[in-house]
């Protein structure tokens, strides 16, 4: 892309990360986010509740990202979500897979739709010797996921919403028209209301 996709419109006329922070934050979870240089002034978009650090070597690649975000994880904290701003979620889908990741002593929770493994990821406080070592040159993330596949706990969820992966002009576009409208949304207050006799 060539736009920063940090600042790329999404629901509720918020951009990207604005609406990620919140639906973390709706979620109970601490949004712990990483930018770069280029996009430094975005911290003004991450809300009260949220933590904002800079990654000085983005050229890194995503992992530098990854292990700058685990040196700001309180001491006490229960659960790990790792995710992209480029995979915005809705924060019932961000309950759910908290809910199940606490429910059980899997290392890593993820969301299923028709088979297919989505995203975000969950890890257990367990995992993190593991993910502290991830190096880019070993695949990063996707190694300490691929040891412990077959241990993952599963999420089954009932739209593709936890596949979304908005890394293309193309991807963003499509998602994009499929987001109801202002007019949209207006009507089906409207309509609420008079059911409900408001």
């Amino acid at each position: 892309m060539n736009s920063c996709k940090t600042s790329l419109m999404w629901r509720d006329r918020k951009n990207l990360l604005s609406y990620q922070v919140e639906e973390f934050l709706l979620a109970g979870i601490t949004p712990i986010v990483v930018l770069g240089p280029h996009n430094w002034e975005r911290r003004a978009d991450c809300l009260p509740g949220s933590i904002a650090v800079i990654n000085n070597q983005p050229s890194d690649g995503k992992t530098s990202s990854i292990l700058i975000g685990l040196k700001h994880l309180p001491k006490d904290f229960h659960t790990l979500a790792i995710s992209a701003v480029d995979q915005p979620r809705s924060a019932w889908i961000y309950q759910k897979l908290l809910q199940a990741s606490e429910s059980c002593d899997a290392p890593i929770t993820a969301p299923i739709y028709q088979g297919k493994m989505g995203h975000p990821l969950f890890f257990s406080p367990e995992l993190l010797p593991n993910l502290k070592n991830l190096h880019e040159e070993s695949f990063g993330l996707r190694q300490v996921v691929q040891y412990f596949h077959p241990n993952i706990q599963q999420v089954e969820f009932d739209t593709s919403d936890v596949l979304m992966d908005l890394n293309t002009p193309e991807s963003y576009q499509a998602e994009f028209i499929k987001l109801p409208t202002m007019p949209v949304l207006n009507s089906l207050l409207s309509l609420t209301q008079r059911l409900s006799g408001s």
